[in-house]
């Protein structure tokens, strides 16, 4: 979403696009998985005044737009991703990578938790913690 289109989506909902608005969705688009605190150190690197509770606002603001989503990649804060393709998460334990897989890869899943008991799933949330490639093949 450009910045035109983002200041047309925001008025429409009786907001406005505030330059702290605008530099918390370009952090999120830049760092990509990061925790609010990592991207308020970002933002403050162009706007030392934004301080984390106008992250965290701006953050659950975003979201309700759809432009970004949040999940759990660790027992801490959440992580915000831009929202422009929905994905599930794979964390190595080993160092800590994350692996972004495509929804396919769990669509056998959704369908049958659809049939068998009528539930939706939001695979956009789901984690999956184990090791990756690279770490198995060094440790072997």
């Amino acid at each position: 979403m450009t910045g035109t289109e983002l200041q047309r989506e925001l008025r429409a909902r009786g907001y406005r696009l505030t330059p702290q608005r605008q530099l918390v969705l370009d952090a999120v688009r830049r760092l990509g998985h990061s925790t609010p605190e990592s991207l308020a150190t970002e933002v403050q690197r162009t706007a030392p005044s934004v301080n984390i509770t106008t992250v965290y606002r701006t953050l659950e603001l975003l979201e309700q737009l759809g432009l970004v989503r949040h999940t759990h990649l660790d027992h801490g804060a959440p992580t915000y991703h831009p929202a422009e393709h929905e994905h599930i998460h794979l964390v190595c334990r080993a160092c800590n990578a994350v692996i972004e897989q495509s929804t396919d890869l769990v669509a056998d899943l959704v369908a049958k938790l659809a049939d068998e008991q009528g539930f939706a799933a939001d695979v956009g949330h789901i984690t999956i913690f184990g090791r990756c490639q690279e770490c198995q093949e060094r440790d072997q």
